[in-house]
């Protein structure tokens, strides 16, 4: 079951006070959700939520939720998200998946193969049995562009674990490339300890955020094709 995103939607609700967009939102299917969030000014959205999550011009929830294109073309493109993020918990049921307006938020961590030990970046065999998975479906859907973020716990020091998070998404980014995903498609992020989705006070927290997550939205071709739907 994809995981639900209500409570950041409702920051954004709340901060731009449309709680009519965020009763609408509750009870919406993902697409609607993708078509309700896009009326609103994806540059409001990306700031506000990127003020409870880091950068927002440097993260997955911020590209995702700044790069809306709303309206019933945003519609259109989150149905083509609910797709493609069905497939992707089909191929590998331990990934969370998350639909965040007309984008998806992937996370691998230790219990759904793709992980990294302390103080490692390199890609074990699980890991890329895992990531083969998820390659085929970014082969399936052409007209998107990945986000790779790299991520740590927060054992050791900050400008250590910062290089280290960049190390692991480069290593991924790498090895998507190396697969036949192309160049063009992929963006890598780092961000070392600073966003942790877990609690780091516990070894399963940790273990958790050594994580790279992955951001998927639409590009230059789908969003066209959907605009072209609506004319």
């Amino acid at each position: 079951m994809m995981k639900s995103v209500l409570k950041k939607i409702t920051i954004a609700c709340i901060a731009i006070t449309i709680l009519n967009s965020c009763d609408a939102v509750n009870n919406a299917n993902n697409t609607q959700k993708g078509a309700v969030i896009g009326t609103t000014t994806g540059a409001v959205l990306g700031g506000v939520i990127g003020n409870n999550v880091g950068n927002k011009e440097n993260s997955v929830l911020g590209a995702v939720i700044g790069g809306v294109v709303g309206g019933v073309a945003g519609g259109i493109i989150g149905k083509q998200m609910d797709k493609q993020a069905q497939k992707i918990e089909e191929e590998i049921p331990g990934a969370e998946v998350t639909r965040i307006g007309e984008g998806i938020d992937i996370v691998f961590d230790e219990n759904s193969g793709v992980y990294f030990d302390t103080n490692k970046y390199n890609i074990n065999t699980q890991s890329r049995e895992n990531l083969g998975k998820l390659i085929n479906v970014f082969k399936d859907y052409p007209d998107t562009n990945i986000i790779v973020e790299g991520h740590t716990d927060n054992t050791g020091d900050a400008a250590y674990n910062l290089e280290l998070s960049k190390k692991r998404a480069n290593a991924v980014t790498s090895f998507l490339i190396s697969q036949g995903i192309d160049k063009s498609r992929l963006t890598t992020y780092f961000h070392g300890e600073t966003l942790p989705k877990y609690d780091n006070s516990t070894a399963e927290g940790r273990a958790k955020n050594r994580r790279v997550e992955f951001g998927v939205l639409a590009n230059d071709k789908m969003i066209e094709d959907a605009k072209q739907k609506v004319d």
